[in-house]
């Protein structure tokens, strides 16, 4: 079973208007709302690929209650720990000739709550994969990626690492079976600018001396590269469409990899359903659907 950790899920609020005045009432021309998280993204998108998850993190108050509704009523199982004081998160996202957002803070996870969430990690055993995704609150120390993975090292699990930074780094020494920085997180890592796929094959080899089984870099409009178990280095080219999404779209290649090739085993596989996953959600306004993630899939050439 794949499991997912979100540790501060969200409702996204997503406004439209055509001029946002300071200082004055503006009224919205459209608004859509979603229940949202990196964790709960992934799940989301593998179960319109038919592969199933349990969605697992913390919530609070009504917010956190009308989130994981919304993620059940999209058929996705869930294992949230109930938080007894404040609320899950609202995003507001105002969307004009350009889009500004506002992200609320999210409740204080103490000791217990996170203790809860380990007994519950601590069953996962052999073939079962753990998706950590995302930065994590203020109130959970910054290393928790690694504290969470050294527990569990050695059950046989498959951990899946989609984070930044000393996050990601922390975890490598633990042989995580997939990572998956953008290229700009990437060369934020080695402190560069990488301008070609060959810069970023060169970083991604790095962190897979330094551990990684397999890194995946998705680097937008020039496609994505993976550098599988195998030391084999795999390309592909972004597929053609207007982007108009940028949430969720590295959640959605997340899911559509560990669909891919959980499905086949093969890497080439795993990472054309992933671009095409991925590219889905950028092409829409909300999460890619099945039938969109089938299309694109079927008009990716080379892979």
């Amino acid at each position: 079973m794949i499991y997912t950790v979100t540790f501060n899920p969200a409702i996204d609020c997503v406004i439209g208007l055509d001029n946002l005045k300071n200082g004055a009432v503006n009224r919205a021309d459209r608004q859509d709302i979603f229940v949202g998280g990196k964790g709960i993204n992934v799940s989301l998108v593998l179960n319109q690929l038919g592969t199933k998850s349990v969605a697992i993190g913390f919530s609070a108050g009504f917010t956190g209650a009308a989130i994981e509704d919304g993620v059940r009523a999209q058929g996705v199982e869930t294992d949230f720990i109930r938080l007894e004081n404040g609320y899950s998160r609202i995003n507001i996202k105002v969307k004009t000739d350009s889009e500004t957002e506002l992200n609320g803070p999210g409740p204080e996870i103490d000791d217990e709550a996170f203790e809860k969430l380990m007994s519950k990690l601590n069953r996962l055993g052999a073939n079962d994969v753990l998706v950590l995704a995302g930065s994590v609150p203020s109130s959970l120390p910054r290393d928790v990626y690694r504290r969470i993975i050294s527990q569990l090292n050695g059950k046989g699990i498959k951990f899946v690492v989609d984070a930044a930074g000393d996050l990601l780094m922390n975890v490598l020494q633990y042989k995580p079976f997939l990572i998956k920085p953008n290229n700009i997180e990437l060369g934020e890592i080695f402190n560069k600018t990488l301008k070609s796929q060959d810069d970023v094959i060169s970083c991604a080899k790095q962190l897979q001396k330094k551990g990684a089984i397999n890194v995946l870099v998705s680097m937008a409009e020039n496609g994505a590269v993976l550098l599988d178990e195998n030391e084999q280095v795999h390309r592909i080219d972004a597929p053609k469409g207007k982007a108009v999404n940028s949430v969720g779209a590295g959640d959605s290649m997340v899911a559509g990899f560990l669909a891919g090739y959980l499905k086949t085993g093969d890497y080439g596989y795993a990472l054309k359903l992933g671009t095409a996953a991925g590219s889905a959600t950028a092409f829409s306004a909300d999460l890619a659907k099945r039938d969109e993630i089938e299309k694109i899939f079927a008009a990716i050439q080379r892979f």
